[in-house]
């Protein structure tokens, strides 16, 4: 069950993709003079602040205790200086090899696993993450001569070394008893928080803060991503991740891109009519297919003769 629960958490996040690609190409025709770091940051701010708003009603009945304000907090900053870094790096490099790059935390988690317990990974581990490697250079199309390290190249590595605490701070023991739902609504409002001050400080004015979000295609996308790639994905990760060892959550979550593609294949042209901007459906392809299983196995591998993860999260 947890691990069919943070696969659906992929599916969700795998949906935000096409839609952000239609919200910025709708916000960047209604504001020209709006920079992309800004859209990018702003819909940081958004999302996530109207997922707390969405979240509030159902956590206000019980106070949140100082653990899962802790941990939301913690998850906040990860998350928060990890995208930020991933969107920086993206403006400095392939879209392709920023996926690619990306998934490198499947190989942060089991280094510092060993390091942790001082001991070497197991066939089982060290297989699964070859499989995921050479299904994510294929699924983005990396060539050998593509992986020369700038800045940008640098930074999205950064990115994935920040997420792979993002994952560790999930299993950490002592935030066992904390609430799943009351752990995302606090990493929301954090999150907010956060990037509230960023937005204003890169707006060309006040104002642009309002209207970014000021037309019913960008406040419908912001509300999906809100309720669907935040308040669901997230909810989910927080709530069923702590119930596998922090290696194996991490090779889950690179079936992301594998639903990434399988959107583009159809709701591109859905979303063309909603924000009035052409966005033409992505195609099936080899290196789908073959970039897929060999994801797909790298994941069955880690669930055969599984042994039970003992979590405390009851």
């Amino acid at each position: 069950m947890p691990a069919l629960m943070l696969i659906l958490a992929c599916a969700l996040w795998g949906l935000s993709f096409p839609l952000i690609k239609a919200l910025d190409g709708e916000q960047r025709m209604r504001l020209p003079e709006a920079s992309g770091v800004f859209l990018a940051v702003w819909l940081q701010m958004a999302r996530f602040g109207l997922a707390a708003l969405i979240m509030l009603p159902f956590v206000a009945r019980e106070r949140l205790t100082r653990t899962e304000l802790k941990q939301g907090a913690w998850l906040a900053v990860w998350c928060g200086l990890g995208m930020a870094l991933q969107a920086w790096g993206l403006g400095h490099t392939k879209a392709s090899t920023s996926a690619f790059l990306t998934q490198a935390y499947c190989v942060f988690l089991p280094l510092l696993a060993c390091l942790r317990m001082r001991s070497l990974p197991g066939a089982k581990i060290i297989i699964a993450t070859l499989l995921v490697l050479a299904g994510g250079a294929i699924l983005s199309g990396i060539k050998p001569g593509d992986l020369s390290i700038g800045k940008g190249e640098a930074a999205t590595l950064a990115a994935a070394f920040i997420f792979t605490f993002q994952i560790l701070t999930l299993e950490n023991p002592k935030y066992s008893g904390n609430r799943g739902l009351a752990v995302t609504f606090a990493m929301s409002a954090f999150i907010a928080v956060i990037y509230l001050p960023l937005s204003l400080l890169l707006a060309s004015e006040p104002s642009q803060v309002i209207r970014a979000g000021g037309s019913w295609p960008s406040f419908g996308i912001v509300l999906v991503l809100a309720v669907f790639c935040s308040v669901g994905a997230y909810g989910l990760m927080n709530t069923w991740q702590p119930r596998l060892p922090a290696t194996e959550a991490g090779l889950i979550y690179t079936t992301e891109p594998l639903f990434t593609a399988g959107f583009a294949l159809f709701l591109p042209a859905i979303l063309t009519g909603i924000v009035g901007q052409a966005y033409a459906n992505e195609t099936l392809n080899p290196s789908l297919l073959v970039g897929g299983t060999l994801i797909a196995l790298a994941n069955v591998l880690m669930q055969w003769k599984r042994t039970p993860h003992h979590s405390p999260v009851t």
